[in-house]
């Protein structure tokens, strides 16, 4: 064999071109091309599961989704399936809150933050739905009061004990804070007006009486929805850099706080004095990272370092965001009626009130990626970010799914109304009193968190007690 038959052969065990495969080279060239086009599809799809499964601590039970399918589809016990359910749905809603974001980002700030506000609580919208549907309005009542007391006293008590802990006194922007509370004001007084008619008639219990509470409350789910749409409008257009100061509350150096500081040593905040003994006039800000020394000199912070920017996280992109989103929708859908199915079986067999179970458990089940959230960002001491989730999404619930659900209810034929009984308004209007009266002036610690806690385990423990026989004599599925 020649010389350059062997080099010949080398070159095509290589894969390397010579002069006898240059006829083949196109298709080569096309298959290769092709096979390349696959490994990119499949090391994109592969990124973006990796992407999906790091966006949430809580992704690791989503093993959960598929049990509780199977168990639903098998009809397990009641208790099983409950339970399975009940753990599915929770990696779910953080799953729905991540693509709902992602999907916020792509975009833009105005229409992201409607799609925020609007998909915040679809978990809670699409429980409540399922159980509408099955005339559950009990369960859906609820529910949706529930979820209001897990934000504002769970959620936001957690966030003040685990932030509190590590520091001192947080601070955050009040006037947020005050504008969310008025607005749960105004929905707890939609609920108190309900109570009242209802207390005032004679036998409301009988069908003509109840249509005039199903009449009011129905005109107040389009008001209470009307001002929801106004307060977008306040948070998204005119006056969207009071919301906006949240993002930029952060300092841009990493520097010990003191209360004494001035810009190159010429200005300083209001009474302090510079190194040439001059004050600054009152409104002038120093410059963060620059203190004032024993003497009263301006100088640098040695220990002060620039925070290194942060690099992008990864984004899922518009396609990406809006299947995701729509899977797990399907998937909330079938959980949610699987749930609510086996709550009957569950009441039969344990004894626990509907009650209990749509106003403590179920709650739990949406809010659970919240909590975390609000927990995390409040011992990192972001506070506005807390805040604005907790009392952000006790505030939809209460003038966005509520009214929602009323109008469903009408639509469907269900009598869901705004009438809660006098047990719950009156917890409802408690909690809501004490949230503004610890919120309003803009600090926070950890006795006020344990002070939340607190009212909402005894909250909890009322409505253990709660036996369903006290609802109301005839009104329908109440």
């Amino acid at each position: 064999m020649s010389q350059s038959s062997s080099r010949a052969e080398v070159d095509v065990e290589r894969g390397e071109p010579d002069e006898h495969t240059g006829l083949l080279s196109g298709e080569n060239g096309t298959n290769h091309g092709s096979t390349l086009v696959k490994d990119s599809k499949v090391r994109s799809t592969l990124h973006t599961i990796e992407i999906i499964l790091r966006s949430n601590p809580l992704n690791w039970l989503l093993g959960f989704v598929v049990l509780g399918i199977v168990a639903g589809a098998l009809e397990w016990s009641p208790t099983a399936i409950f339970v399975l359910n009940f753990l599915a749905i929770v990696p779910l809603a953080a799953l729905m809150g991540f693509a709902t974001e992602e999907l916020a980002d792509e975009a833009g700030d105005t229409v992201g933050g409607l799609m925020n506000a609007t998909f915040g609580n679809a978990v809670e919208m699409i429980v409540s739905i399922v159980a509408l549907i099955k005339g559950e309005i009990r369960i859906v009542q609820a529910s949706m009061l529930g979820s209001i007391l897990s934000n504002i006293l769970l959620v936001l008590g957690m966030a003040f004990l685990f932030g509190g802990i590590g520091h001192k006194e947080q601070t955050f922007n009040a006037t947020v804070a005050s504008t969310m509370s008025s607005l749960m004001a105004v929905a707890t007084s939609s609920l108190i007006i309900p109570a009242a008619l209802y207390a005032t008639l004679e036998r409301s219990d009988s069908p003509p009486h109840f249509e005039q509470i199903l009449r009011l409350s129905r005109g107040t789910s389009i008001v209470l929805l009307g001002l929801y749409i106004l307060f977008l409008w306040f948070q998204l257009s005119t006056h969207k850099y009071i919301f906006d100061s949240v993002a930029t509350s952060e300092p841009a150096l990493e520097a010990a706080p003191t209360p004494n500081t001035a810009t190159n040593g010429s200005t300083a905040t209001n009474g302090s004095t510079a190194t040439n003994g001059s004050t600054a006039t009152n409104g002038s800000t120093a410059t963060t990272g620059f203190t004032a020394n024993g003497s009263g000199a301006a100088a640098a912070d040695p220990t002060a370092t620039p925070k290194e920017p942060k690099e992008p996280e990864p984004k899922l992109g518009m396609i990406a965001s809006i299947a995701l989103l729509l899977i797990v929708t399907v998937l909330v859908s079938i959980c949610a009626e699987y749930l609510v199915g086996s709550i009957e079986g569950i009441v039969e067999s344990s004894g626990i009130s509907k009650t209990f179970i749509g106003l403590i458990l179920i709650p739990i089940v949406g809010n659970a990626a919240e909590h975390a959230t609000a927990v995390v960002a409040a011992v990192r001491n972001k506070m506005d970010l807390a805040i604005h989730v907790a009392i952000g999404s006790s505030m939809q619930i209460a003038l966005f799914v509520t009214p929602c659900t009323v109008l469903i209810g009408w639509a469907i034929g269900q009598p869901m109304s705004l009438y809660f009984q006098t047990f719950e308004t009156v917890v409802f209007f408690v909690s809501t009193y004490l949230t503004y009266y610890v919120i309003q002036d803009g600090k926070s610690n950890y006795l006020e968190g344990a002070m939340l806690l607190g009212i909402y385990i005894i909250i909890a423990i009322s409505f253990f007690v709660y036996p369903d026989s006290a609802n109301i004599p005839g009104v329908p599925s109440l």
